[in-house]
């Protein structure tokens, strides 16, 4: 596919989408959703991609639904609109948000739905979805309330405020924030050292932790342990056993 609103790259074995619709603030269209639904799939489909990275052209990293289309959205369309969020989610493979401005609405919604997000000084993050009389409809009401809390994710979808980085960091809805140069670099940095990991494993320990969100404690153990007998089974459990009693590195393979 043909992208025109994002830009894919690969460097080694690192993938990185950036939403490039500048002069929009990278807001969400049609188009948008659909090219960045062609880069998952092509992230996925390459088993040589261990993690990808999320960023942003411009000033924004994605500042939302773009309103002028999505006034012309029916119900039935909406019903369809592609959730990039549970994209994000599903892909079983480590995705780190390189938030470099504003992080709003469809924007924030996809960041959450990230394993890792890294934020710049410049950022801001929010739901103002309030502020035009509708409510959140990429995955803000239920994953927001898991990583911040009930009390202040009703405060921040109810309001529509939108606050800083450092806010976020506080709130815990982001890992850490660092000056605006050193955004992408620390992502790759962070990128490369979990590359090196197995594949494998990081594919368990991501299916593990995110159904963890949805299930009971007993049920989420339980889940745990059937994924951690499978991890004794891998060829890369062998050969990371054999490196660490060899005070060697690893050589994973994926499997």
């Amino acid at each position: 596919m043909t992208y025109q609103n994002i830009i894919f790259e690969r460097e080694e074995n690192i993938a990185i989408i950036t939403f490039n619709r500048p002069d929009a603030m990278n807001a969400l269209n049609n188009q948008t959703r659909a090219e960045f639904a062609s880069a998952i799939a092509e992230t996925a489909a390459d088993d040589n991609i261990k993690v990808l990275i999320l960023t942003g052209s411009g000033k924004a990293f994605v500042a939302g639904s773009d309103i002028k289309e999505f006034s012309q959205t029916t119900p039935y369309v909406a019903h369809n609109i592609s959730r990039l969020g549970e994209m994000v989610e599903k892909l079983e493979k480590p995705v780190i948000a390189a938030v470099n401005g504003f992080c709003l609405g469809g924007g924030c919604e996809i960041a959450m739905a990230c394993d890792i997000v890294i934020a710049s000084e410049k950022a801001k993050f929010g739901q103002p979805e309030i502020n035009i009389g509708i409510i959140p409809g990429g995955g803000a009401t239920q994953r927001l309330p898991r990583l911040i809390g009930v009390c202040k994710a009703k405060e921040l979808i109810y309001t529509g405020d939108i606050i800083s980085a450092e806010q976020a960091d506080r709130l815990g809805l982001i890992n850490r924030v660092v000056p605006v140069d050193e955004l992408v670099p620390t992502a790759k940095e962070l990128a490369k050292k979990i590359a090196t990991k197995s594949a494998a494993a990081l594919k368990l320990a991501k299916v593990a932790i995110n159904r963890s969100m949805q299930t009971n404690l007993e049920s989420g153990l339980k889940y745990e342990y059937e994924l951690y007998s499978l991890a004794l089974s891998l060829e890369d459990r062998v050969e990371g056993v054999s490196a660490f009693l060899e005070k060697r590195a690893p050589k994973f393979v994926g499997r």
